[in-house]
């Protein structure tokens, strides 16, 4: 018999956080979150709890948790969009119809009781979350920013009468066959065009100090109509302060300004951690350090963590200065190959962005809607 618990004690969140792990284990595609992130979540102090109501659930037969779901009511979310939305994340299951049925009407029935009148996800407390469910390329190694599953997935949760809402689409980008300069004498055009400039720093905490504020004001304006986005909090910048320090490379990093030295274009790219954390379950064990020192220091893929451009300067071409920046990495870097990470199938922008590239899509994502009344 299927039971579901929500989560309270030490004990179930030790279980909620170790579930994926022992369900995906030894699978060559999961790569799973930081260990300590994820116990942050029941913390009192937790970042989003400021803007979040949150539940966890887990699911038992007999005494074997044999699922685990979260439900988020992101109230910033809903009041910028006049919504009532309820959220859900962390979806793992066992492929059985029941588990997964239990575990959704749990989150359904909270969202409920709290006055919500619709469900969607995978999404988390916000965009710099994972989020989606995998649909396409089971046999592609995620990300570290983004969570494997098992194929079955889709299935279960279509079975519960959830349709597809959005579409993201993932590429790997290589530097095209042949480069005839092309593309950097268009970066040099529209720089010179709108007199623009890159900025520059002497290392992260010096960008940070340079171009802290424009950075998060750039990204609220540029991601403010994007599907999920959340405002920042002061909470969250911390948060990627915090990111930045431990694993960005300034040289992975690029920001345009204009002639009054504000940002109006940023692009940003990590090093990927994701065959680093594998082996030591997201733990940052003595040998994890080692493993996850080596790939910051001499990356041979890069993800692409954001490109944000002021709504200002959309249609003037400036995102092809940030490309050029990228296919530089690519040649220059000794890097094999970038990952764009989620890309929304409806945002003509970026897609056509990567057709300057060598680019082969490899994954899809789709985040699921349901309305309770």
């Amino acid at each position: 018999m299927i039971t579901i618990k929500e989560v309270k004690t030490a004990k179930e969140q030790k279980q909620f956080i170790d579930f994926p792990l022992r369900l995906y284990r030894n699978n060559p595609y999961f790569v799973p979150p930081l260990y300590g992130d994820e116990r942050a979540m029941f913390k009192k102090d937790f970042i989003y709890n400021d803007c979040c109501d949150i539940i966890s659930f887990l699911a038992y037969d007999g005494e074997t948790v044999v699922g685990r779901i979260q439900g988020i009511i992101q109230r910033a979310a809903n009041e910028k969009n006049r919504e009532r939305r309820v959220r859900f994340t962390r979806f793992d299951a066992v492929n059985h119809t029941e588990v997964a049925a239990k575990l959704f009407q749990a989150v359904e029935k909270w969202g409920r009781a709290k006055g919500m009148n619709t469900v969607v996800g995978p999404l988390g407390f916000s965009d710099l979350e994972r989020e989606g469910l995998l649909v396409e390329g089971f046999d592609q190694l995620s990300t570290f920013e983004e969570q494997y599953n098992y194929e079955y997935y889709g299935a279960l949760i279509e079975s519960l009468g959830y349709e597809k809402e959005v579409d993201w689409t993932e590429s790997k980008i290589y530097p095209p066959d042949e480069d005839d300069g092309t593309m950097q004498k268009m970066a040099d055009f529209v720089m010179k065009r709108y007199n623009l400039h890159f900025g520059e720093a002497k290392n992260i905490d010096d960008f940070i100090k340079k171009y802290g504020d424009d950075f998060f004001g750039l990204i609220d304006k540029g991601y403010e109509n994007l599907y999920g986005t959340v405002p920042f909090t002061e909470g969250m910048k911390k948060e990627i302060i915090k990111s930045f320090k431990l694993i960005v490379d300034l040289k992975h990093v690029a920001i345009i300004l204009d002639e009054n030295e504000k940002a109006v274009c940023i692009g940003i790219c990590f090093p990927s951690i994701a065959k680093a954390v594998q082996r030591s379950q997201g733990k940052l064990t003595p040998a994890a350090l080692v493993r996850l020192l080596r790939a910051i220091k001499k990356p041979s893929v890069i993800d692409l963590g954001l490109v944000a451009v002021d709504p200002a300067y959309l249609n003037r071409g400036i995102s092809t200065a940030i490309s050029a920046e990228v296919l530089k990495m690519l040649q220059n870097d000794g890097i094999e190959y970038a990952e764009t990470n989620l890309n929304l199938e409806t945002n003509a922008a970026i897609q056509n962005q990567w057709k300057r590239f060598k680019e082969v899509k490899h994954k899809r994502r789709r985040a699921y809607v349901k309305k309770l009344y």
